[in-house]
């Protein structure tokens, strides 16, 4: 008996599942590739190895350790890279990242004077280059600049070398903060001092686990009235589920902040001088020495449940030195076991260049992470990617973006190094391209430069590719994972009010290729183009894009949401499909039963005795795909259906692989519809935040909306309600909540899951589908 299964449709509906979904990567399946990969790879190796043992070739290289790359590190390369720290910054919404970024910018001399997101001067933040983020006050594409920190140690004065990123905390542009933290080594988590760890902070730090990006916290707002940094650190090691403890003891709060206590060298540090760019080095005020010497014995107990050496001189009930502490911190960092926690407020200008300082002590520099690729050459077997000059060059092409002089491609050189003038060669393409300029780039503005090492970030122009390619020198075929892409949950139609001169065409294609989660498709029965995205904000900011960058005004639908089918029942199928038209005709006969499946759409034979042949089995899978993708009851994709093919016929002459396919497609419909076949919606995880005056409205607005509650945290001055709520509901709420609460309030919106229909909701939709088709009928 022969049998065949396959996978179709696989489903990445979850926006923020923990799988890996393919982007721009058809060659092979994503794997990790960072610090813990020796597990990860444990399958993906044996395979690899029993692929090679059976065709009788040479066995797969074990991938280098760790401490063999550092050990043949070359000095000048150790030197570079030990002094380098690539970072991101991320949060939640309004929690301040670029402020802080501002300040970072300000503080290292990359900028000469400070302005403010939302600044009187109209000048807006030098990271948020775009018109549109400085109007509505959001980040809305990641940002890449450069700096350089001095940092003093024993006396002596080191440059550190930041190539820093700044993300946008919206999930609707989530996909920025997926491909930054793609390619950084470490991350900056901002929390808010008064909303602590909210939606978009677990979302991060989701994105944060999936890439094995290390990470610092710094609590920001602690200027700001009902500030409680101990409830925010509480809501990390519970909510974020890693070990946090404070590093520093804020001195004040509130108005009063005037700076910090550093516990691990007993020292207080506070600013001076119009932007606080004067740190003053002072004994620790007498009534914050009991809180000191109470939060330094917290961090040295939960540094000795993650660090062995501090464990030991813990449980010899000896004190640890500093430098013995600071070591502990940054290995434990590093593994991905603690986060420091530090505290200030950028807006304020008070303790950000302590973050610098533990950015530099804590958080891996380049040689410190492990990056690997697989070797297409060899049956994509995982090999180790050492930040050697001398090494041919390999680097990923992380985000893409129209600049005025082309398409700027970001790059993460990960081996040898990239000079201008030399041709680089995409490993998914084949296509060979030579570099005419290499630039360094700091937000909008760039510094041209002839050649960039390994660990660095550079861009470039003229290279055709898409986001999450791999380029070589080509003398090597590696590729790199990409970047984890969730799926659409949103959709409109859109048309330009005026006939199209182009322009509508070019601004659409443009943002596919910078943006995977901006989907376009033409619907060939509404004759409607749609765009797909992953929400209201998303779609809306690239409408407006269109206006503003190409003349293109822009009529759009209304949202619809991406509705699902499903089956309940089991049930079987036996279908002829028959047609005579004078000469050879088409004949095909499948049998089998349809059933539901766990997510997937699944197509099985079992056939016995060659009754249906393989290239026609392959058929009628094709047939069952293609039902798949425009279900029979609304005209949706279905999802979780098992398809068994077990007996079947064909005629020696009539039959064909198109008389199959028909018949598989057919078959699955007509049987589809006799399964008790339902209506899944996209049901949503909502995070409301508002002032605790309105908590009664808010909850009164959900209720309306079906929502269940699943969790309300109050603080001292606003409240979060946390709920689930089908996004059918959730359509323009954001006008709602801003007239319910006096424009104080602000929700986020995550995919979470399908689940059935109302009943109401699912007969309507039949209806309108059933009308539809009368009228394309007519």
């Amino acid at each position: 008996m022969s049998t065949l299964r396959t996978l179709v449709g696989g489903v990445a509906h979850a926006v923020f599942a923990p799988a890996c979904v393919r982007a721009s990567r058809p060659l092979f399946a994503p794997v990790p590739a960072r610090n813990s990969f020796s597990k990860q790879f444990a399958r993906l190796q044996s395979s690899a190895a029993a692929e090679a043992e059976s065709d009788e070739t040479e066995p797969v290289a074990e991938l280098q350790s760790h401490e063999d790359i550092l050990a043949n590190l070359a000095p000048e390369d150790s030197q570079r890279l030990s002094l380098m720290r690539n970072i991101g910054i991320s949060a939640h919404i309004d929690s301040g990242k670029t402020t802080f970024t501002e300040r970072v910018l300000y503080y290292t001399g990359r900028i000469k004077a400070i302005h403010e997101v939302r600044g009187k001067d109209n000048v807006g933040a030098k990271m948020d280059s775009m018109d549109l983020e400085r109007e509505k006050g959001i980040t809305i594409q990641s940002a890449a600049t450069y700096c350089d920190w001095d940092k003093v140690e024993n006396g002596d004065t080191r440059k550190y070398h930041f190539n820093l990123i700044d993300t946008p905390g919206h999930i609707d542009f989530t996909i920025e903060v997926e491909r930054a933290l793609r390619v950084l080594d470490g991350a900056v988590l901002v929390v808010c001092a008064v909303s602590g760890v909210q939606s978009q902070t677990i979302t991060v730090d989701r994105q944060m686990r999936r890439y094995n990006v290390p990470r610092i916290t710094f609590i920001n707002k602690m200027d700001r009235m009902g500030a409680n940094p101990w409830r925010a650190i509480e809501q990390v090691n519970q909510k974020l589920k890693i070990a946090a403890a404070a590093v520093q003891v804020p001195i004040g709060r509130e108005e009063s902040l005037d700076g910090v206590v550093d516990i691990i060298n007993r020292k207080a540090l506070y600013h001076e001088g119009d932007r606080g760019e004067i740190i003053v080095e002072k004994s620790v005020p007498e009534e914050l020495q009991d809180i000191v010497e109470e939060k330094r014995s917290v961090l040295i107990e939960t540094l000795a449940d993650v660090d062995d050496e501090i464990a030991e001189i813990y449980l010899n009930e000896e004190v640890p030195t500093p430098e013995q502490i600071v070591a502990a911190i940054r290995r434990a960092t590093i593994s991905r076991k603690f986060t420091p926690v530090l505290m200030g407020s950028a807006l304020a200008n008070k303790s950000v260049q302590p973050v610098l300082d533990a950015v530099c002590d804590y958080l891996p520099n380049p040689s410190e992470v492990s990056n690997v690729a697989l070797d297409l050459s060899k049956s994509e077997a995982p090999v180790n990617l050492p930040p050697y000059s001398n090494l041919p060059f390999v680097g990923l092409a992380f985000k893409l973006e129209e600049g005025k002089f082309g398409q700027l491609t970001y790059v993460r050189v990960y081996q040898g190094m990239i000079k201008k003038g030399m041709n680089i060669v995409n490993t998914r393409t084949g296509k060979r391209t030579k570099l005419a300029r290499l630039v360094r780039m700091h937000s909008n503005e760039m510094e041209d430069v002839t050649e960039v090492h390994s660990g660095e970030i550079c861009a470039t122009f003229g290279v055709d590719c898409s986001s999450g390619d791999t380029f070589t020198d080509g003398e090597l075929s590696y590729a790199m994972t990409s970047m984890f892409v969730p799926e659409p949950v949103i959709s409109l139609s859109i048309a330009p009010k005026s006939r199209d001169n182009g322009n509508f065409s070019k601004a659409i294609n443009r943002f596919q290729k910078e943006d995977p989660t901006f989907r376009v498709h033409f619907d060939s029965e509404s004759k409607e183009t749609v765009i797909s995205g992953m929400g209201e904000l998303h779609l809306e900011i690239y409408v407006e894009r269109m206006r503003r960058e190409y003349n293109v005004d822009c009529v759009t639908g209304m949202p619809q949401v991406a509705y699902r089918e499903a089956l309940l029942d089991e049930v079987t199928f036996d279908y002829t499909h028959k047609r005579q038209s004078g000469g050879a005709g088409q004949y095909a006969k499948v049998m089998g039963i349809l059933s539901p499946a766990d997510a997937e759409n699944v197509f099985e034979s079992e056939i016995v005795g060659g009754k249906i042949p393989e290239k026609y089995l392959a058929a009628v899978q094709k047939g069952f795909e293609e039902a798949c993708e425009k279900g029979p009851l609304i005209g949706h994709k279905v999802l979780g259906a098992r398809m068994l093919v077990n007996d079947g016929a064909i005629h020696v002459v009539d039959s064909s692989e198109l008389s199959f396919r028909t018949a598989g497609y057919w078959g699955f419909r007509e049987a589809f519809m006799r399964a008790r076949p339902i209506v899944l919606e996209p049901i949503m995880d909502v995070a409301i935040t508002a002032p605790l005056e309105f908590q009664g409205s808010i909850i009164g607005l959900m209720n309306k909306r079906n929502a269940t509650i699943t969790d309300t945290d109050v603080g001292s001055d606003e409240f979060t309600l946390h709920a689930e709520c089908s996004l059918n509901q959730m359509f323009g709420f954001a006008t709602i909540l801003r007239a319910n609460t006096q424009g104080k309030g602000e929700f986020t919106l995550e995919f979470k899951h399908y689940a059935q229909a109302p009943p109401q909701l699912q007969k309507d939709l039949v209806a309108e589908f059933q009308k539809k088709l009368k009228e394309k009928q007519n």
